[in-house]
């Protein structure tokens, strides 16, 4: 059974509940009477609309007709389209345009959830009520402790979840607004707050005061209460004022400090040091750098006047190195360079050494530069070791981290018990720095920390050195006979005889790589003479005074010693040594493979002599000797094969062996309080860094000479 609307929609009822299956027969209907061809479900849901209530299709009815028309509930039904589903009624004109009225009416309210409000009006009739069950619950609360009837109970309650509320607004404007106030207006506002605070307070001291005391006239009593109080206002404040201001002294002191001792203020030193060391040594530091020099065409007088006094400056010093010219002009006699004799004595420019600038401070003044490195990552990070040679002038050593940025200042400065003998920068870890003491010990620091103690220390170890470490190196080995692959090691050479391989683990420990032995001196009899007997050795070791890796197979290196010989020594042979150089006559002080052609090696020692050695030939190829001094340091150019350094007592001086092998092509002699100690080349630059006696290291810079071919040797 389907019923349809005027227009056609189905509208036909569901029967929210089933009939009882042996239903009761109820009375026939006109909607029965007219529908007698319906079978027996038609009959028996049509006979349940007749009943009262209970129908759907009733219910439906009551809610379309008006109330008080149930008389008419027959017709109604009796106007409703019934029909089969195979009987298909067509729908008029005027089925269409009649009128259906349709009335809406509010059902029942249906509480699905009801929470009563906790909040209760103060005008309500449960105001009172609520009054005094909150008062008995602030008693039983302030009760609470020792209280029999309080038992503490948990329960677990569910929070509420979070809501995002959004509002639509204006948009925020925002301004930046700054004053300048100087610390003397903070001074005065907070002195003017203090002071009237105080003398409002002994003002009204002072009211409360003169109302108790009785009065005899009312004009006695006036003038007297007002000069009393004049009189004690007056002295209270000046006893205020002095405490707020020493008060306020004291805070300002510690304020000035801590700001003084704050990360962020030195931070902010730090940069504007390093902006005004790059604005004072910008001409050196470009100089320096092999770059050119600018100047501003929008200099002040002030700016020009320092660029004139540079300039007189190098032209004293350049006056002053005229003294040398007999000795220089002995290098332009080689046949290599006849070719600038055609020249003019004004376009001929003798190579000369141009002072850039120092490192110095009051810290390391008076201390002796014993080593200088350079960092394997940073080539513009110095490390400098300072200490004394000599046993009588031993003090407390320094070894210093100098910059570029800072010449002026070390940016780390490590402090040591001793003097430092030698130092130098590892190439795996770029941040450790090697540090070898004159009392045999051996240091190892950490140049990123700020924190001046050493990482590993050799205190502990049981088989450290006894005597100065004289020579440290970072070195690496080629193991891949054992498959270890290469390994940086750290190697020492020490008065005690040993040259020794150091273990870096949780601590220093260390292994011999070689023992030296004493060798006697190969001395031939005269004719006729008898044979000499040998004499007794106090000690069957010799002092160690320098090594030196070769360059391309670490395998092999050179040892000197305070004897005088040579010893060519395998890291695989420690029992006997491969060569021995005899030449020298006094203590070899440094000993350096060429970097270009590494079968020649030099050597520098206490007898006022620099030799050259092959390593196949036991005699020295040249001996170099240019002054009654001791040679401390050589060092090899690392952009020539033919040019070196070497430091005496007197002088600095360049060899370049393309040009004389007789003398050098540049001399300059050391102050006449000082001596040279030390000198290392620049890695990028043509520039020479010497170190003295009286803790100074001077920067040169290399001018006009020529730099032959590497490649030629």
């Amino acid at each position: 059974l389907q019923v349809f609307d005027d227009e056609g929609k189905e509208v036909t009822p569901h029967p929210l509940f089933h009939s009882d299956p042996n239903p009761v027969v109820p009375k026939q209907g006109k909607l029965l009477a007219s529908s007698a061809y319906f079978g027996a479900t038609g009959s028996g849901f049509l006979s349940s609309t007749s009943m009262s209530n209970a129908s759907t299709t009733e219910s439906v009815l009551d809610e379309i007709v008006e109330p008080g028309s149930r008389r008419d509930t027959t017709v109604s039904l009796s106007d409703v389209q019934v029909r089969h589903e195979e009987i298909k009624e067509e729908l008029t004109q005027a089925d269409l345009d009649r009128r259906v009225d349709i009335y809406l009416t509010e059902t029942e309210t249906v509480w699905m959830l009801d929470m009563p409000s906790v909040v209760v009006s103060v005008e309500s009739e449960d105001a009172g009520r609520v009054l005094e069950r909150n008062r008995i619950y602030v008693d039983i609360c302030k009760n609470r402790p020792g209280n029999d009837r309080f038992v503490e109970k948990t329960m677990q309650t569910i929070n509420g979840a979070a809501k995002n509320k959004e509002a639509q607004c204006d948009k925020i404007i925002m301004e930046d607004k700054g004053v300048m106030v100087t610390s003397w207006d903070l001074y005065d506002s907070f002195s003017v707050s203090e002071i009237e605070r105080t003398s409002k307070a002994e003002g009204s001291r002072a009211t409360t005061g003169k109302s108790s005391k009785p009065c005899t006239t009312k004009e006695h009593d006036q003038t007297t209460s007002v000069s009393s109080d004049r009189g004690s206002t007056t002295s209270s404040v000046m006893i205020l004022e002095s405490a707020v201001l020493a008060r306020i002294h004291k805070e300002e002191e510690s304020h000035s400090k801590a700001i003084l001792t704050s990360e962020n203020f030195q931070q902010d030193l730090f940069f504007m040091e390093r902006i005004l060391m790059e604005n004072i040594f910008q001409p050196k530091l470009a100089a320096y750098r092999q770059l050119p020099v600018l100047t501003d065409p929008d200099a002040t007088s002030d700016t020009s006047n320092t660029v004139a006094a540079v300039k007189e400056a190098k032209q004293e010093e350049h006056d002053k190195e005229k003294k040398n010219k007999g000795e220089q002009k002995k290098a332009f006699t080689d046949p290599s360079i006849l070719s600038d004799l055609n020249k003019t004595p004004e376009e001929i420019v003798p190579p000369r050494l141009a002072q850039l600038w120092s490192y110095i401070c009051d810290l390391t003044n008076g201390h002796s530069v014993s080593s200088m490195a350079w960092s394997k990552v940073n080539p513009d990070l110095l490390a400098v070791g300072y200490g004394a040679f000599d046993f009588k002038e031993q003090k407390k050593g320094l070894a210093c981290c100098w910059s570029l940025k800072n010449p002026t200042w070390p940016e780390r400065i490590f402090r040591c018990q001793h003097g430092v003998t030698a130092l130098d920068f590892s190439t795996a870890s770029p941040n450790l720095l090697a540090v070898g003491m004159y009392n045999g010990s051996v240091a190892i620091y950490n140049v990123r920390s700020c924190n001046n103690t050493a990482l590993l220390d050799s205190s502990e170890s049981s088989n450290k050195h006894t005597g100065p470490v004289w020579q440290l190196r970072w070195v690496k080995q080629d193991r891949a006979e054992t498959g270890d692959g290469k390994k940086e090691r750290l190697i020492s050479i020490s008065a005690d005889g040993r040259i020794t391989e150091w273990l870096i683990q949780k601590r220093l420990d260390c292994t011999d790589l070689m023992k030296i032995k004493r060798t006697e001196s190969e001395k031939k009899n005269l004719p006729g003479e008898k044979e000499r007997k040998s004499e007794a050795l106090i000690s069957r070791r010799a002092v160690g005074m320098c090594f030196d890796f070769h360059p391309k197979d670490t395998n092999f290196y050179l040892a000197g010693t305070e004897e005088g010989p040579i010893h060519q020594c395998s890291c695989s042979c420690k029992e006997q040594f491969l060569e021995t150089y005899r030449g020298h006559k006094g203590p070899v002080y440094k000993v350096a493979w060429n970097p270009f052609s590494t079968d020649m090696f030099l050597s520098c020692s206490a007898d006022w002599s620099i030799m050259l050695w092959h390593r196949d030939s036991q005699t020295p190829i040249f001996t170099f000797s240019s002054a009654t001094a001791f040679v401390h340091d050589i060092m090899w150019s690392p952009k020539s094969a033919f040019i070196f350094a070497a430091a005496n007592e007197s002088r600095v001086e360049i060899w370049d062996l393309s040009v004389s092998t007789l003398s050098p092509v540049i001399s300059c002699f050391a102050n006449p309080r000082g001596k040279f100690t030390a000198v290392l080349f620049a890695k990028n630059t043509d520039c020479l860094l010497v170190g003295d006696s009286k803790g100074e290291v001077r920067v040169f810079e290399l001018q006009n000479l020529p730099a032959p071919n590497r490649n030629k040797v």
